[in-house]
């Protein structure tokens, strides 16, 4: 945990929580001194000057045990959140450059969880640190000496009492740790059947599966639920072994103490001092406990947050980047491309080599599961290859860094997301400088210019994920907002597939009009031979082999898979008779 706080908090702020603390726990043991004193030289005596002298002194400490109460609780409530807001933030970071084999291997659920629940477990801990941890045995040491300098006879009361705690403590501890350690990974499970209930709520209503999901949930939310239960319960059982602890000790103190008194071998106002004291001491345990229990379980949401910042990336950067900023001309080349998934026995991709220059298309078409969008993900290398080259702009990606070759690509996903605000908000992410002509020239292009007029223009509000959006509208905002962006290429993975025939063909049009788009490479996967049809080449996959390249013409003569792709869809009456 030490190694998760390192360089994300203030050491200054630290020393000062540990001598605000230290000074709160001095003036703490020192007021019971000056209460014995009170009883003993005032009150005992009838001396009221002595009454008011130690009065006095007894406000002046309370007055500074305010102060540093206050500054060690400033400074630890600065330094805890602080520490929280890093971790979310380096998180954050870490994520957002992550390739995806990376995030595949954490997955969404566990990464919200580690970014939320885990995070605040640490700050739980770290507010602890700075007050418990700190007050805990700087109180038990120095309340043990007091305690005995008042008498010495009395504290043999604590050599009962303390074992008994520790065993209190221990037990405690033997049983809970383990259930506050799993209830992370069970709030990881809990997330995911929760996140998953959201995302596909339409599918499950659609297929009438509400009972079986509610169930599934039911599961992971009842084991969650006994799991709390069960170490809720266990601490809830050690306040009252302890206050029952306490109150046999104040017993015994009171009993001791009177024969000692009435003995004349103690004065009054010492067997008050060492009551105060021993409440201190067995406190200063119960906060120990409370420490002990807890640590254990931000332990291991350290441990889950450092297993997110010790993923090794595969996608190292070059220490000599090339330019792909500033050629003449957009181009992009696959070099005998190899390509697998983490972990897996077989190629994803195989033998895939093409070659294209600014202005030309390349469209890739095959069966679901051919590897279109995975071809697709290498370019602005979301992945590495295992063997060959996917080169942009004559240069191998491996040699560019990453931030400057997707600079110089854009992206529409398969799946397009959209983000909650206004449209004028979604379409600058593609280029922050953007005039409201170019904002408009893009959805004119996408074919998104008229519904977006019937609305609010630019400023049409957009619902988180675009859900106030029909899938196509969703789809040509999501290419709109590409074309904002001057890139030398521009991928569109399978972005047309909500269009209607008619659209997508004045969509397509539109794109090789443009003056732009003729200075790019424009790569389109599409699963209709009408959306391919008029690219300059053709990639024909088939289980992640490159089975053809030409264009619609020569591959159709030839190429026996595009051949049973047309054919399929000349039936279906939805490809091109040309």
């Amino acid at each position: 945990m030490l190694k998760i706080a390192k360089n994300r908090v203030s050491i200054w702020a630290v020393i000062g929580a540990i001598l605000f603390m230290t000074g709160q726990v001095i003036t703490n043991l020192y007021l019971p001194n000056l209460t014995s004193d009170l009883v003993n030289d005032g009150v005992a005596t009838g001396d009221v000057s002595m009454i008011w002298q130690i009065g006095g002194k007894m406000l002046v400490v309370s007055f500074l045990t305010v102060i540093f109460a206050f500054g060690n609780v400033l400074l630890a409530a600065r330094t805890s959140q602080t520490l929280g807001k890093n971790l979310r933030k380096d998180i954050y970071k870490k994520v957002l450059y992550m390739s995806n084999d990376e995030f595949d291997q954490v997955g969404t659920s566990s990464l919200i969880t580690r970014t939320t629940n885990d995070v605040m477990q640490i700050q739980n801990v770290a507010m602890m640190a700075l007050r418990m941890m700190i007050m805990a045995p700087i109180t038990l040491i120095g309340a043990s000496f007091m305690a005995y300098q008042k008498d010495a006879e009395l504290t043999g009361i604590f050599l009962v009492v303390i074992p008994i705690i520790i065993v209190v403590i221990g037990v405690v501890m033997y049983f809970a740790v383990p259930l506050f350690k799993a209830m992370q990974s069970k709030t990881d499970r809990l997330n995911l059947v929760f996140r998953e209930g959201l995302t596909g709520v339409r599918v499950i209503r659609a297929f009438i599966r509400d009972k079986f999901e509610q169930d599934r949930f039911d599961v992971a939310n009842k084991d969650y639920t006994d799991n709390a239960r069960r170490v809720f319960s266990i601490m809830a059982a050690m306040l009252p072994i302890m206050t029952l602890v306490m109150s046999g000790t104040n017993i015994a103190i009171t009993w001791m103490g009177g024969h000692l008194i009435a003995n004349q071998s103690m004065p009054v106002g010492n067997m008050l001092a060492f009551m105060t004291y021993a409440m201190q001491i067995l406190m200063s345990f119960m906060m120990l406990a409370m420490v002990f229990v807890f640590i254990p379980r931000a332990q291991a949401s350290a441990e889950r947050i450092q297993k997110v910042f010790d993923l090794e990336t595969r996608l190292t950067e070059p220490e000599q980047p090339r330019d792909v900023q500033n050629v003449a001309a957009a181009a992009l080349d696959f070099d005998q491309i190899v390509f697998r998934y983490h972990g897996a026995e077989k190629p994803a991709l195989t033998g895939v080599d093409a070659h294209l220059r600014s202005g030309q298309t390349l469209a890739i078409i095959g069966g679901t599961g051919a590897g279109k969008s995975t071809l697709t993900n290498l370019i602005p290398r979301f992945y590495d290859v295992e063997s060959g080259a996917v080169k942009v702009n004559g240069y191998n990606v491996k040699d560019v860094a990453k931030m400057a070759l997707q600079d110089v690509i854009a992206l529409v996903p398969q799946k397009a997301v959209l983000f909650k605000g206004t449209l004028r908000e979604n379409l600058l992410y593609g280029n922050p400088e953007a005039s409201d002509e170019q904002l408009w020239h893009a959805l004119e292009i996408a074919q998104a210019a008229d519904f977006i007029r019937e609305n609010d223009g630019l400023e049409t509000f957009v619902e988180q994920g675009g859900n106030n959006f029909s899938g196509g509208q969703k789809q040509r905002l999501a290419i709109a907002r590409a074309l904002v962006k001057k890139a030398s290429i521009y991928i569109f993975d399978d972005s047309f597939s909500a269009l209607d025939f008619k659209t997508d063909a004045l969509l397509r049009q539109a794109l090789r009009q443009d003056a732009t788009i003729q200075k790019a490479v424009v790569v389109i996967v599409g699963q209709r031979v009408s959306t391919v049809a008029d690219a300059d080449q053709i990639i024909v996959l088939e289980d992640g082999k490159m089975v053809g390249l030409g264009t619609h013409q020569e591959l159709k003569a030839n190429n026996e898979t595009y051949r049973e792709i047309v054919d399929s869809q000349i039936k279906e009456g939805s490809a091109t008779n040309e």
